[in-house]
């Protein structure tokens, strides 16, 4: 479908209701973004937004939190030369909106003036939401009766397969949103994204012994997701690990190398790597990596993606917050630095392309560039192949939470670990954390497997918490330095 709209030559009175984001808003926003132009602004963009969220947890049995929230607001962002401003507003009248436009215009040294209002086009490039059915997606999705329901059946798997349990939760959210995308350069997209989250917490202890651990689980697109999460397994799953590290010996510190598992243990590459691969760290001068594409920065066994198309996953987009239809970018290949991550501002200041990668929390925030489903790409060695190549170190199975430095330093948290002896995973490892530089962590990555594997998070930066995606196939770093008692 194309819908153009050149600007009125009278503006309009009033905004639309706020209970759709659809083609009812292009007169106005055209209006605005000539207005904008006029004004001597080499680009404008709007963001509008409405988001329905709600969560829901359960501990020991009992539903002790359900948080709903609505929200509805946009941002105006302002481009003079390689500068740019941002201001944001949930007054979604025409006046709340010009109001926001003319103070991006005031930060810029610009105003409102000529009455000569250039004439813009607003094509209806892209809606995702029309074109997937998504404006039925929220009435499929479980109601919160059902998400007690199932957290609580959920919570009580947790009480039935585990032994020694201190405490248990599990919690649920869903985050609907709906956005839309206009700018002076003619970008008209809208989109519905449904994005949910599943997950378990097992606190057990025996006396001085203690293992807490975790699992989440993500989707976007999938109404259905609450319905068909097989908690059994989870929580089998979970009971299954604290068994082992209730009891197991705790690591002591040296390096060594190690067998990291597929999913979640890509998170390291993600942070490590991947931030500094964001063109927001190039602008900053904040990664090693700037200046170095087309040169050798990992092993030449490590090729890594980052995409927003792979199906259902927790970091799936269809465009970003931009307008721009995501795309599949290619990072690393056999250890040559290929591309960074760009959105229209990073694009405009460091002369990479854009990749589809502009993202924000909220209409709250201005986008900057982010990670979408980051991951390294599988390899042809078997598991059996990986741990067969170390003597003595560590199979990281389960990785926790952790922190990155600036410019690559990073230490985080084993959750679950095991030692190989002479190739073979023999007892369990508790106190593990790895430390290390990126710089130094993408040379030693040297055999991959080929079971690739996602795994959901949250990613926190200039531009507010995201949802992505980490992941892997199980991976043999030859030396790293590991910290324990």
């Amino acid at each position: 479908m194309v819908l153009l709209i050149a600007a009125p030559a009278a503006p309009p009175q009033e905004a639309p209701q706020v209970h759709r984001l659809d083609y009812a808003w292009a007169p106005l926003l055209a209006h605005l973004l000539g207005l904008g132009r006029s004004a001597g602004a080499d680009l404008v963009e709007f963001f509008l937004e409405r988001d329905q969220y709600v969560s829901c947890l359960v501990e020991e049995d009992k539903v002790t939190s359900i948080a709903p929230s609505l929200s509805v607001g946009a941002g105006v962002r302002v481009f003079k030369g390689l500068a740019d401003c941002y201001v944001s507003t949930n007054d979604l009248s025409a006046v709340g909106l010009r109001s926001a436009l003319e103070k991006g215009l005031e930060i810029l040294g610009l105003s409102l003036g000529s009455s000569l209002v250039p004439e813009v086009n607003l094509e209806l490039l892209r809606d995702y939401a029309a074109a997937q059915g998504k404006d039925l997606w929220l009435d499929r999705c479980s109601p919160i009766g059902e998400m007690g329901d199932i957290l609580r059946q959920a919570n009580h798997e947790l009480a039935r397969q585990g032994s020694h349990v201190q405490a248990r939760r599990c919690v649920y959210f869903r985050d609907w949103q709906e956005v839309l995308v206009a700018a002076s350069d003619g970008t008209f997209a809208r989109d519905i994204r449904l994005t949910q989250s599943a997950g378990c917490h097992l606190l057990c202890a025996d006396g001085l012994h203690r293992a807490s651990l975790g699992q989440r689980l993500g989707d976007t697109s999938n109404p259905e997701f609450l319905r068909a999460w097989d908690f059994t397994t989870t929580a089998a799953d979970l009971a299954e690990a604290a068994g082992k590290m209730l009891y197991a010996d705790y690591v002591e510190s040296g390096a060594y190398p190690l067998v990291m598992a597929n999913q979640f243990g890509g998170v390291i590459f993600h942070e490590a790597c991947g931030h500094l691969l964001e063109t927001t760290q190039i602008e900053r001068q904040t990664t090693p990596f700037a200046g170095k594409k087309g040169e050798q920065i990992a092993h030449p066994s490590l090729t890594a993606w980052d995409e927003g198309r792979s199906l259902q996953a927790f970091g799936t987009i269809d465009m970003d917050d931009e307008g721009m239809p995501a795309q599949q970018t290619l990072l690393i290949e056999n250890g040559i630095l290929k591309n960074f991550l760009a959105d229209r501002a990073g694009s405009l200041r460091t002369g990479h392309p854009r990749t589809g990668s502009g993202r924000r929390q909220s209409y709250a925030y201005a986008p900057a560039s982010r990670m979408r489903n980051t991951y390294i790409a599988p390899g042809p060695y078997s598991l059996e192949d990986l741990f067969a190549s170390v003597d003595r170190g560590i199979y990281c199975k389960k990785m926790g939470g952790g922190s990155v430095g600036p410019t690559g330093q990073f230490n985080f948290a084993v959750d679950e670990a095991y030692w190989i002896e002479n190739g073979k995973v023999t007892k369990p490892l508790k106190g593990a954390t790895l430390i290390g530089e990126a710089t130094e962590i993408m040379n030693r990555i040297s055999l991959c497997s080929q079971d690739l594997g996602l795994a959901a998070g949250f990613c926190g930066s200039v531009s507010g918490s995201i949802y992505v995606t980490v992941g892997q196939p199980h991976i043999k770093v030859d030396s790293i330095t590991v910290g324990g008692r």
